[in-house]
């Protein structure tokens, strides 16, 4: 299993988590964005720096990923593509894509943009709080240990 992480957006709180897993399992990760970003150092962590542009980072990631490797990412038709290549997917709250509830979520992302597309007012989402970090932690190392 090899470890990608959508850089992009990744909350600050979701790092050390991250680090911790990488270093005691000793996991190839590719830190994927279009500048800079560190979740520390280590020997199996790489970072892959892309051009700057659209879901640059996220066909980067499509390209390199294989069969069982584990994403984390917040963009949904990126986890869609992940999943569809038979990959799994986590987000940063610790929602875990699958095959049966990513055309859900699509959906939801789908309505939303049309509505404010629409001129209709909607509420992003809500604040990060300790709650998604606990979540995003049970998940990340649930699906680690699954995976290794």
């Amino acid at each position: 299993m090899k470890l990608y992480i959508d850089g992009d957006a990744l909350p600050n709180m979701l790092k050390t988590i991250m680090l911790r897993a990488i270093i005691k399992n000793n996991i190839l990760t590719f830190v994927v964005s279009n500048k800079k970003i560190s979740i520390g150092e280590h020997s199996t962590i790489k970072y892959v720096i892309v051009k700057e542009g659209a879901d640059e980072a996220d066909k980067h990631i499509v390209e390199m990923l294989s069969q069982s490797d584990l994403v984390i990412t917040a963009d949904i038709p990126l986890a869609d593509l992940v999943i569809s290549k038979g990959g799994y997917a986590i987000d940063h709250r610790g929602d875990i894509y699958t095959e049966d509830n990513i055309k859900h979520f699509l959906a939801m992302r789908d309505l939303m943009q049309n509505l404010r597309e629409s001129g209709e007012i909607t509420k992003g989402p809500k604040p990060f709080n300790k709650n998604d970090v606990q979540k995003f932690a049970n998940s990340f190392n649930s699906m680690v240990q699954k995976l290794l």
